[in-house]
């Protein structure tokens, strides 16, 4: 039997339309997790009945993804400081869920051939573009409904929507009801930008104040959401107590602890239907937790793939995703001892150059015991999931993580450090394993656990079982944030209520 749905708060008696901002958004859009993350949240509040919408700009490598684009009303002008810009607002929906999604076109600022940058420079217009999206997205409200509306922005580059919103459209008693939900899905990414962006995007002089959108003497555009938020999240509980210490705050932790109850932290959640061993028709073979038969023979197809010696005894360690310094990959790329014992390694993804050459270097130093792909793909990432037997996730910070959710799925055990969404996804010595200092010698003895365990078939098979078994779905994730729309909207309320 279906659990309820829990009910959204009231806003003017109705039920409000959910508007999710975000800079990406699968399949349109991806650079990371906060891609999927925004989607899936969507996608699930949708197939439980929610009014939901999302926003994002239309790139030029969302033009790829679209299925019919239609016009929402006519084109739209806006007043940054003496600077007009022109929008159109255009919906897509996913004909397969009938998830709805609107775009805001500008060529001038998203036809381009990145998103955020090209060969690994930022444009250096990034500040105008994100915050005229988030400008754009919040004029465009009244399209989309009558109603009331509940606006959820994801990350630094939708952080400025209700910054907007209660400057420009402050006053105006529909605007001002909207309550306002703000994800940190990375907070070491914020939007450091000189004093003088602000007049560039048409805000006030007077919101550059250390309580509200200046930083170290800079401007700083997620703290300027999170100080108009009426509530904030990160993406997992750990992370939130991270978040709010000098350590892990990023120089936002006065912030972050300002916001008291308001600011909590909330698991993503994985697709567990497209993440699923027993039906995933991207890899060679399907399987389950009680027959592994399939996984072995995943695993030759993928030691074939990357020259590896066919050995299904040696275990398997793969590593993917974003080649950068947060992914703990100082901790690999040297690591002697790592490399010296008895494993094959597999890496996919691309990223910073040094860690790319680094990992070249191995590939060709140890052949037969070490792969690399940089060229990253879902297909490939499925099939890693499944033939690897060890997931390597030593990172040097985490918020959540979707890579050892997905690992666990797929009965591939997962080494990791003890932060963020990793501490809080992965039970240490049950179905996988933890360290904690940023050290070499301690990723090197949590990997040497690993395969002590792997060397008793019976023990391994029954790590795999109990992984395979954990729910990371979206179901829950879905229903947890109506509480949190719930505190927003009780904030909002006190504030425009004048109680």
């Amino acid at each position: 039997m279906a659990s309820p749905v829990p009910e959204l708060p009231l806003i003017d008696g109705a039920a409000p339309l959910i508007v999710h901002l975000s800079a990406e958004y699968y399949p349109y859009a991806r650079t990371g997790g906060l891609a999927e993350a925004s989607w899936g949240l969507h996608r699930f509040q949708h197939r439980r009945g929610r009014a939901t919408m999302a926003i994002l700009p239309l790139y030029r490598v969302a033009r790829a993804h679209v299925r019919q684009l239609e016009p929402v009303g006519d084109p739209y002008t806006l007043d940054f400081g003496g600077r007009r810009e022109t929008f159109r607002l255009l919906r897509d929906q996913d004909p397969a869920s009938g998830t709805p999604t609107c775009f805001i076109e500008h060529n001038g600022f998203f036809d381009r051939e990145g998103i955020y940058g090209e060969r690994g420079q930022d444009y250096a217009d990034n500040p105008r573009r994100f915050g005229a999206f988030a400008a754009a997205a919040v004029a465009a409200l009244p399209r989309l409904t009558d109603g009331p509306v509940l606006l959820h922005a994801h990350d630094w580059h939708a952080a400025l929507a209700p910054v907007y919103l209660r400057s420009w459209w402050g006053g105006d008693p529909w605007f001002d009801r909207i309550p306002v939900t703000l994800s940190v899905h990375n907070g070491g990414y914020q939007g450091h930008y000189p004093p003088e962006t602000l007049a560039d995007l048409g805000l006030p002089w007077e919101l550059f104040r250390f309580d509200l959108l200046e930083w170290y003497g800079k401007l700083n555009l997620l703290k300027g959401g999170l100080t108009h938020a009426d509530v904030a999240t990160t993406v997992s509980p750990t992370h939130a107590k991270e978040l709010c210490t000098d350590e892990g705050g990023f120089g936002l932790q006065a912030t972050f602890r300002a916001l008291g109850e308001r600011f909590t932290g909330v698991l993503n959640g994985i697709d567990q239907a497209v993440w699923d061993p027993r039906s995933d028709d991207q890899i060679v073979a399907t399987y389950g937790p009680d027959d592994f038969t399939g996984k072995a023979a995943c695993k030759r197809d993928l030691q074939r793939r990357f020259g590896l010696p066919l050995d299904p005894a040696v275990p398997l360690v793969a590593l993917a995703g974003r080649m950068a310094m947060q992914k703990g990959l100082d901790l690999v790329i040297r690591n002697q001892s790592l490399f010296a014992l008895p494993s094959q390694f597999i890496f996919l993804g691309s990223g910073e150059r040094r860690y790319e050459e680094g990992l070249a270097h191995l590939r060709h130093v140890m052949p037969g015991r070490v792969g690399y792909e940089p060229r990253f793909s879902d297909t490939l990432e499925h099939q890693l999931m499944a033939g690897a037997d060890i997931f390597l996730m030593p990172s040097q910070y985490e918020p959540c993580g979707l890579t050892q959710m997905r690992a666990q799925r797929y009965g591939t055990i997962p080494v990791a450090r003890r932060v963020g969404g990793l501490s809080d996804t992965i039970d240490d010595g049950l179905t996988g394993f933890l360290f904690d200092s940023y050290e070499e010698r301690a990723v090197t003895g949590a990997l040497w656990r690993a395969l002590l365990e792997h060397a008793d078939p019976h023990a391994w098979q029954e790590m795999q079982r109990t992984a395979m078994s954990r729910d990371f779905g979206w179901d829950r994730v879905a229903d947890r944030y109506v509480e949190i729309y719930h505190l927003g909207a009780r904030h909002r309320a006190g504030i425009v209520g004048g109680g």
